[in-house]
């Protein structure tokens, strides 16, 4: 029997439901009413809650960046214990979080919608990137001002870095390479760094 919106918590549910559909057929791959059938809800009462499908993946979306700024956040933890293995662990932060929210990470970076269109997915998304942007900025330190890249572009580089090996790599969309993808990122971001001259050129 269908519990409308008598449901005692719909809107999660209705999350979750999306979280499902997204493991089997991607964020594109289902539409509003299908969500509903997998709450156990009528497609009426789902619009109580979102205006249509770009609206759930967005609350989808929403989520998966708040547990992603508090994951980044809590691997930078302010800096320590040096502004290297901080940024660092942001790099393995991204990699945890998609291994394990794989379906916020489609929601997120892959359901196309736009952040901008969405105030409260743009507030936390926008929080998740000033932790990058923070950790770049602690390891840019060590430079001499004028050899100084902003810290907004070092944080997107290791960001694009990062969400290529994942794409290609651990969602298995790339040819096998007998590497796991977190020492590809670690490899790629040495490489990136050595090149700013953070790290010697042997190190």
């Amino acid at each position: 029997m269908k519990r409308g919106y008598h449901h005692g918590n719909l809107r999660q549910a209705l999350v979750e439901a999306a979280l499902s559909l997204i493991s089997g057929r991607g964020p594109q791959g289902f539409s509003l009413s299908e969500a509903a059938k997998t709450a156990d809800v009528t497609p009426a009462a789902v619009y109580r809650h979102f205006a249509g499908r770009d609206d759930l993946l967005a609350e989808v979306a929403r989520q998966g960046f708040d547990i992603f700024a508090a994951l980044l956040d809590y691997a930078w933890d302010e800096g320590r214990p040096g502004a290297l293995a901080a940024f660092t662990a942001t790099g393995r932060a991204y990699m945890a979080f998609a291994r394990k929210y794989p379906g916020h990470y489609q929601a997120m970076f892959e359901s196309g919608v736009k952040a901008s269109e969405h105030p409260e997915l743009a507030l936390v998304a926008n929080r998740a990137r000033a932790t990058m942007d923070r950790a770049a900025e602690g390891l840019l330190a060590a430079l001499p001002p004028a050899r100084r890249p902003p810290a907004n572009m070092v944080s997107a580089h290791v960001w694009a870095t990062a969400h290529g090996v994942v794409e290609l790599f651990l969602r298995g969309n790339g040819a096998p390479l007998p590497y796991s993808p977190e020492d590809l990122l670690e490899t790629a971001m040495g490489i990136y760094l050595r090149g700013l001259g953070i790290l010697p050129a042997d190190g």
